[in-house]
């Protein structure tokens, strides 16, 4: 596979005062076209709203721990905001958002985002373009705003639409100048949070139980239809992965056909990534900012820095299954003496020594001492 996989970091889409967004497109990372996934980010400043709008792709919006200016291991943030959500034919429901929060936003979903506070409030978006205008990016629609759907239409259109005289319509769809992104006045408040409407559309993966738990190795919490059924009308799962320092991610691989789009949210670590024939074809630093997709039936794994390493990812399956080649639920453990002897062409000694190793680590392997 001749595709550059090397982890890439998003480009400026728009932005002012009130905030960025961000993307990352099929041309600086191809296998964003290849697996039909897309990647953005959304930054907002004290006061920042992201106006209404709705996109061409089904996602997960996964709430960040850091500022807008990305660096090797984060500054904390307590990434504090609120969200409006309008799932197709239902209410809006306004949700408080809370670093670790992963929110499924099936299509027609309709969105805005607001930051009352201090601290930036970043957003990642990680989703499926299978159906999108472009293959690998996602296209959104604005509702208001410079760019929103109804500058398109006639003042007639408009004003039948809205039941207003043609002059009045006209003013509403002009009235707001820009584009995607405004900043608040300092007495503007918007709609509270109701707890209530968490439930069911966000779970929160930094307090979600652990699918796995290693000491000194790491911990993944997996977001899947069991714990935030929307997601399987999103058409894939995610997880939450956090690698304790100078830990190891055993060597795997996605055994059902899925994509892994990973996003490293916090700290520094090595990657490394084997495809046909055994041919190495990833050896890289990876860096919180920084995104990369693995492709199917490849092999990863990756080493913390001594400071740790954090990512999220989504799969492209509701449900994703791995197959890990290392620690005590790795394949090897599975297969008989025999066929482990003839496969490697040792001694029953060597496979004897090899089968005694890494029979209590799972998933994760804390550093040697």
């Amino acid at each position: 596979m001749d595709v550059d996989i090397s982890p890439k970091e998003p480009k400026k889409v728009f932005g002012g005062d009130g905030g960025e967004y961000y993307a990352w497109s099929a041309a600086d990372l191809p296998m964003l076209a290849v697996s039909d996934k897309g990647a953005a980010k959304l930054a907002l400043r004290k006061q920042g709203l992201a106006l209404p709008s709705f996109s061409d792709s089904a996602k997960i919006a996964y709430v960040l721990d850091e500022q807008l200016n990305n660096y090797c291991f984060m500054r904390a943030s307590p990434g504090n905001g609120t969200a409006g959500i309008v799932l197709p034919e239902s209410s809006e429901k306004v949700v408080a958002l809370r670093k670790g929060d992963a929110i499924a936003l099936p299509f027609g979903t309709v969105t805005w985002w607001f930051n009352p506070g201090d601290a930036d409030l970043v957003v990642l978006f990680l989703g499926d373009t299978s159906k999108a205008h472009k293959r690998g990016e996602f296209t959104n629609f604005q509702l208001t705003g410079s760019t929103g759907v109804f500058t398109g239409f006639t003042p007639e259109f408009a004003g039948r639409a809205f039941d207003l005289p043609e002059a009045d319509a006209t003013k509403l769809v002009g009235s707001q100048p820009a584009a995607g992104i405004v900043k608040l006045g300092d007495g503007v408040k918007l709609p509270e949070p109701v707890e209530k409407h968490r439930e069911g559309l966000v779970l929160n993966c930094e307090e979600a139980p652990l699918d796995v738990d290693v000491k000194n190795g790491g911990r993944v919490a997996v977001v899947s239809t069991q714990n935030l059924p929307l997601v399987g009308e999103c058409g894939f799962g995610g997880d939450l992965v956090k690698l304790d320092g100078g830990a190891m991610c055993s060597p795997g691989f996605s055994c059902d056909s899925a994509f892994q789009v990973t996003y490293v949210t916090k700290g520094c670590g090595r990657a490394q990534v084997v495809g046909v024939d055994g041919k190495r074809v990833l050896e890289t630093k990876v860096k919180a900012g920084s995104l990369f997709i693995v492709p199917r039936f490849f092999v990863v794994s990756k080493i913390a820095d001594p400071q740790g390493m954090q990512w999220f990812s989504i799969v492209t399956t509701p449900n994703p299954v791995f197959t890990h080649l290392a620690g005590k639920t790795s394949i090897w453990k599975a297969l008989s003496p025999q066929v482990l002897e003839a496969s490697f062409n040792v001694s029953p000694v060597s496979e004897k020594l090899f089968r005694s190793k890494r029979t209590s680590d799972a998933i994760f392997f804390p550093p040697p001492n």
